[in-house]
């Protein structure tokens, strides 16, 4: 098995240090680094090439959805993982961190044993967040600051398949591969390989990039019934 590089971007020393020590004492990973600035991250992700970042959302100078964006923008093909932590669990902040292409957030009490399973989970290409909890997440913030939004803000979505559009809906309002293969008669292998196209079509980074971009596109409406 890989050994699953993860840096560390935190303000604060005590909390950097902590998770180090927690990346280097647990089998199967390592910590590659630690930066205590957004610049910092940036500069370390595209020098070490990390798998995973557990990026603090609020530090001097650039922040951490700042570094997310630009360490994504600036990754390529292959980006790093990107887990926001955070001590504010409020809807605008992980709204607009999955937005710009994070794979999920945490808040700092989380227990360690949930951040190694975390870290786990995001290098595997999973969401950090349950699906489900992410669409609440995104209806409650999309409800309160959107009005009327319509598919024609992001005329991107013309470039997908009819089928490929049924799936983003389905990944937006929370299902799983599992759960959308059954929905629309099709194979879990199936499902994946549609979710994988819609989202290099979409430059999406993330399957929780995806269920804001069905909020933002109109393709779903906060509250509203799904397409017939």
């Amino acid at each position: 098995m890989n050994t699953i590089r993860v840096l560390v971007a935190d303000d604060q020393p005590l909390i950097r240090a902590g998770l180090v020590a927690l990346l280097n004492a647990t089998d199967g990973m390592c910590a590659t680094g630690e930066a205590g600035t957004g610049d910092r991250a940036v500069h370390l992700a595209a020098e070490q090439r990390p798998d995973v970042i557990l990026m603090d959302i609020r530090m001097p100078g650039m922040d951490g959805i700042a570094a997310t964006r630009e360490i994504l923008r600036a990754a390529g093909a292959a980006p790093p993982r990107i887990i926001i932590l955070t001590t504010f669990d409020l809807p605008v902040y992980i709204y607009t961190a999955l937005g710009e292409g994070a794979a999920g957030f945490l808040l700092k009490d989380t227990p360690p044993d949930r951040i190694v399973s975390a870290v786990r989970a995001v290098a595997a290409g999973d969401m950090l967040i349950a699906p489900r909890i992410t669409r609440d997440l995104v209806e409650t913030y999309a409800h309160h600051h959107r009005t009327a939004p319509s598919r024609h803000d992001h005329p991107g979505l013309d470039v997908l398949t009819p089928r490929e559009t049924d799936v983003l809906e389905l990944v937006g309002r929370g299902l799983t591969n599992a759960e959308i293969a059954t929905h629309l008669v099709l194979s879990e292998a199936t499902v994946k390989t549609h979710v994988k196209r819609l989202m290099n079509k979409l430059a999406l980074t993330s399957r929780a990039q995806a269920v804001v971009t069905a909020y933002e596109s109109g393709l779903i409406t906060p509250g509203g019934p799904p397409r017939p």
